[in-house]
């Protein structure tokens, strides 16, 4: 990956970091916002989190995308994008009772 390459890729994550602080305090501190920003905040909107589970799986999703954009380039995936893989993601617990029942 070239020098400009990784500068605007962590500007990316910067601005992505910015914007999730910011959902989850629950107030936007400015106006102005990159057309992927205005995509994730959308998708915000439109994807319903369990109250008790907001804040967790917000930092889950954080998480996720730090990972995502440490692999490769963005823009970040979306809520709902990571939502639908958590979904589909294996049990871990039963990975290692599968596991277990082979040794």
């Amino acid at each position: 990956m070239a020098a400009d390459d990784l500068s605007e890729l962590e500007l990316m994550l910067n601005r992505f970091r910015r914007l999730l602080g910011e959902v989850i305090r629950g107030a936007t501190a400015r106006n102005t916002f990159e057309s992927w920003e205005l995509a994730i905040l959308l998708d915000f909107i439109q994807c319903k989190l369990n109250r008790r589970r907001r804040l967790d799986t917000l930092r889950q999703y954080g998480k996720a995308v730090e990972r995502q954009m440490a692999k490769g380039p963005g823009p970040p995936m979306k809520l709902s994008e990571f939502l639908e893989r958590k979904q589909h993601r294996p049990d871990p617990s039963l990975v290692e009772t599968e596991c277990r029942a082979v040794d």
